[in-house]
């Protein structure tokens, strides 16, 4: 099977679970690294794009407990204003500070992304803004997985209810195809009681909980 026909395979398989793998880097064995099941063997390291500690939590437990390894990456310029900003990232690194977990932190630069998504400022919650959103980043986070070796990325907005999935599975393979070496784990992190266990672990953590996704043309 080549990389053409292995890419629309896994693709077939995110119609029936929401889960996928493709095999974009010659130098990696895929193969290996995602059984049929799609998910990372035991043992992996994989960089866990993050939007915020409450969505990040019950899929970090998760993986620990499947024996994959995450490092998260907390990259998200469209958070506003800057003092949510800060409280939301300061949640998600205490959080994986308590777990010992490698914490990344992108930074903030909310004018570069007024510039990326310039144009659509009036479009609707869940429309073309979003999915523009999403390719910022998640190509950075792909940039990182690389640069760290990681090479696998995955990312907590597929948790969230204020997300489509269909739009952040295409912004995370479009950032695949974007950066070489690079491989989106796409997956609903909705299912399996992970929605419930997110519920449960905000209030045992304690977690701010934030009430809209996080720009300001998403609290009108």
């Amino acid at each position: 099977m080549n990389s053409s026909e292995t890419k629309d395979s896994h693709l077939q398989t995110i119609a029936t679970d929401g889960v996928n793998g493709a095999d974009s880097c010659p130098a990696v064995d895929w193969a290996s690294l995602f059984p049929s099941s799609g998910m990372p063997a035991g043992g992996s390291s994989v960089l866990l794009h993050a939007c915020c500690a409450p969505c990040s939590s019950a899929i970090v437990e998760w993986m620990l407990q499947n024996d994959i390894h995450p490092t998260i990456f907390y990259f998200n310029p469209n958070i506003y204003p800057r003092e949510e900003y800060e409280i939301r990232k300061e949640e998600s690194k205490r959080h994986a500070e308590s777990l010992g977990i490698q914490w990344i932190d992108g930074d903030w630069d909310h004018d570069a992304w007024l510039t990326y998504i310039q144009g659509m400022e009036q479009e609707p919650e869940r429309g073309a803004r979003c999915e523009r959103c999403f390719l910022m980043r998640l190509e950075a986070a792909a940039h990182k997985a690389v640069e760290l070796g990681i090479n696998v990325f995955t990312t907590t907005l597929a948790s969230s209810r204020w997300k489509r999935l269909d739009q952040i599975e295409r912004a995370g393979f479009a950032a695949e195809a974007a950066v070489p070496g690079s491989h989106f784990w796409a997956r609903n992190w909705r299912k399996g009681g992970l929605q419930e266990r997110r519920n449960q672990l905000l209030k045992e953590f304690g977690f701010y909980n934030q009430q809209y996704c996080g720009c300001e043309f998403s609290f009108r």
